[in-house]
């Protein structure tokens, strides 16, 4: 159950996601339009493109995707009873929060020093251009922390992914 701010906060992400696209279609558009109509490429449109795909791809993933929305290998734990998969899910969380804490002191540490460069044409700074990762990283290390407090709470069962359909009542 969603509250009224986490609602507003995820459609907010949403609609960052959506306008970053919009601006990252319309440069691509418009690389488009200046190479083959006008055969004179520019080059910020290539650049101004790729960092709004670092930043859609990495936004996304923090704000918008959700533990069920990624495709998973679960030969293992749809085998397993509800209490197995709370288990496995327990576990396999809290190493990849592990794993993204221990990856985020270096990651802050070479994004920072990339300050001293910049993109060629824009001439954004680097470390603007990749602090979307720590942002992704800070992210998925609070939605983990988050999902294992749900897994140790009183109602772990909503948030161990169902192994049969019948248990969704879906068939798909």
């Amino acid at each position: 159950m969603k509250t009224h701010l986490a609602a507003r906060l995820q459609r907010g992400a949403e609609l960052v996601a959506a306008a970053m696209f919009a601006a990252l279609f319309g440069a691509f558009l418009i690389q488009i339009f200046t190479r083959y109509v006008l055969n004179n490429p520019t080059a910020w449109t290539q650049e101004l493109t790729l960092v709004l795909y670092i930043w859609v791809v990495f936004w996304t993933c923090a704000f918008i995707l959700h533990e069920r929305d990624h495709i998973s290998f679960d030969l293992i734990s749809s085998s397993l009873p509800p209490r197995g998969r709370r288990v496995l899910a327990i576990a396999s969380t809290a190493l990849v929060v592990v794993a993204f804490g221990i990856a985020l002191a270096p990651s802050f540490d070479y994004v920072s020093f990339m300050r001293i460069t910049r993109t060629p044409v824009l001439r954004i700074p680097f470390d603007v251009v990749y602090s979307i990762f720590i942002i992704f990283l800070v992210a998925v290390i609070a939605a983990g922390l988050l999902r294992l407090a749900r897994l140790f709470g009183p109602h772990w069962a909503e948030e161990v992914v169902p192994a049969k359909p019948e248990e969704t009542g879906s068939l798909l």
